[in-house]
């Protein structure tokens, strides 16, 4: 149950320490400017307690479990989704369709089949949403309501079953098992998160898309792809069966995908003028403000481990 293999322990060790050290960087931090307020900074950093908890706990646990997870995630992801683009209030039905496909989806990740997998929502799911809405007989919005639909589908159910489906794969690296794919993806999409901020923070000056991303930077950029790209060529033969060289594209490929994955949610967010997706996690928004990056590393990542080895 808890027999982890040995570089997963070390990475997961690893994130807790970096963890504890976060947190008593906030503590000193209100200790020497007190007139200062670190509610949100205090905010986030125990919402990641919480959040990481939770995650190792599951993939501790067995593999239908973390399964299981990453498709209830996919269910609030959707959820929120849809709470903030608007929908038709006829399309009730289609919706409560989208929201079946999530436990379909994921019941082929649980046997491993790979090709109903692939092609269950892109294509199934896609034909079945307007399908349903012709029967209903509306035609007014029927353009925008059926590509909102699939978009979320997409983004939600489809992008985020590929971290699920990493736990599905024959491990090939005896040191990092099943969860040690999920862990890399995991850790270096944050990884990438937080390098583009820090960088952005200390040396931004050139911005990428303003009108888009505002704190966005070339700075914080490539800052950040040169930093995720030389520690993922450490950090994926630990977790991976990729060597040093594939890990270093490995690196490239998820630090690229997780900058436009992020953009192409505060896209959506600008578009309807919210600065977050929700308020469901404490200090970060929604389940979509933590999903973002994801949504875009998760399939890309996925087929690249899976055309090199699987």
């Amino acid at each position: 149950m808890f027999d982890l293999p040995q570089n997963s322990f070390y990475v997961m060790a690893s994130v807790v320490g970096l963890l504890i050290i976060a947190s008593t960087a906030s503590f000193a931090l209100g200790l020497r400017n007190p007139e200062k307020d670190y509610t949100e900074l205090r905010q986030r950093i125990q919402s990641w307690w919480v959040m990481i908890a939770l995650l190792f706990v599951v993939l501790t646990i067995s593999k239908n479990m973390a399964i299981a997870f990453f498709g209830f995630l996919s269910f609030l992801a959707l959820k929120e989704f849809l709470s903030i683009v608007p929908t038709r209030q006829i399309d009730r039905k289609v919706i409560f369709l989208a929201y079946l496909a999530i436990p379909v989806q994921y019941y082929w990740v649980s046997i491993g089949w790979y090709e109903m997998f692939i092609i269950f929502v892109p294509v199934y799911v896609f034909l079945a949403l307007p399908m349903r809405m012709i029967f209903i007989g509306e035609t007014k919005g029927f353009i925008r309501s059926a590509g909102t639909l699939h978009w979320a589908s997409m983004l939600t159910v489809f992008c985020i079953s590929h971290i699920a489906f990493l736990l599905a794969l024959t491990p090939l690296n005896e040191n990092a098992g099943y969860i040690g794919p999920v862990l890399f993806l995991l850790f270096m999409t944050q990884f990438n998160d937080v390098c583009q901020y820090i960088w952005g923070k200390s040396f931004g000056k050139h911005k990428i898309i303003p009108k888009v991303s505002p704190n966005k930077t070339w700075e914080g950029f490539l800052g950040g792809l040169a930093t995720v790209t030389l520690c993922s060529a450490l950090v994926a033969p630990l977790l991976t069966p990729l060597n040093n060289l594939q890990g270093l594209v490995a690196g490239a490929l998820i630090s690229l995908s997780g900058f436009v994955g992020d953009v192409v949610i505060s896209s959506v967010k600008r578009d309807l003028q919210i600065k977050d997706s929700g308020n469901l996690i404490p200090g970060h928004g929604g389940i979509l403000d933590r999903l973002d990056s994801l949504t875009y590393t998760s399939p890309l990542f996925f087929h690249y481990l899976y055309s090199a080895y699987y």
